[in-house]
């Protein structure tokens, strides 16, 4: 038996994009493919086979500690970034602001995705999900700039709907309208936290 298992549902990418160099600018620029190596996508500054630790592991590891890059990619979820857009009382919101990498179209409840999730692109490209990506300020300050006093909401409104981040398990390359396979890893959640106990 797999230990990961076909769901059955697909997603279609509707943007892809890079962040060339996030010490210049968090902004993505549109892409109409990417190709990906075990180190992420060319002329990703996320990109690399290994990051430096920063304040989301420091229970674990002391800030800049070399530790393996599960953060190559960040993926969200069209139908999240449009509830997120309408809880801050804009229209849309751009994924160039949000440093994406990848906006994907049909998957529910896209950033609850278990970590370790698979998703499969046409010539094999494999991705896999590490864990549900945070609101964290960056963004905020990208939209304050360009609408002043909306990008103070951000975060808020993007709670539980930032999506995913996303490593490279098998090299390939992903293009704007492909259509990827949800995998997902074959076993129940686990129940020892008492959060999941009383759920």
């Amino acid at each position: 038996m797999p230990a990961l298992k076909a769901t059955g549902f697909t997603a279609r990418i509707t943007w892809l994009g890079r962040v060339a160099d996030r010490d210049a600018a968090l902004n993505s620029a549109p892409a109409d493919r990417l190709t990906l190596s075990f180190a992420g996508p060319e002329g990703e500054a996320h990109g690399g086979r290994t990051r430096p630790s920063d304040s989301r592991v420091l229970d674990l590891h002391p800030r800049d500690t070399e530790i393996a890059n599960v953060r190559q990619l960040s993926v969200l979820s069209a139908e999240e970034m449009a509830e997120t857009a309408e809880r801050m009382g804009i229209d849309a919101l751009n994924p160039e602001w949000l440093g994406a990498s990848m906006v994907l179209e049909g998957l529910p409840d896209f950033s609850r995705l278990p970590p370790s999730s698979r998703l499969q692109g046409p010539d094999g490209c494999t991705l896999i999900v590490d864990m549900e990506n945070r609101p964290c300020n960056l963004p905020a300050r990208v939209i304050e700039k360009l609408m002043p006093g909306v990008g103070k909401t951000f975060k808020t409104a993007a709670a539980g709907r930032r999506g995913v981040t996303a490593w490279v398990e098998r090299p390939g390359t992903l293009r704007a309208g492909d259509t990827l396979r949800l995998f997902i890893p074959d076993q129940r959640p686990w129940t020892h936290l008492p959060e999941a106990r009383n759920s």
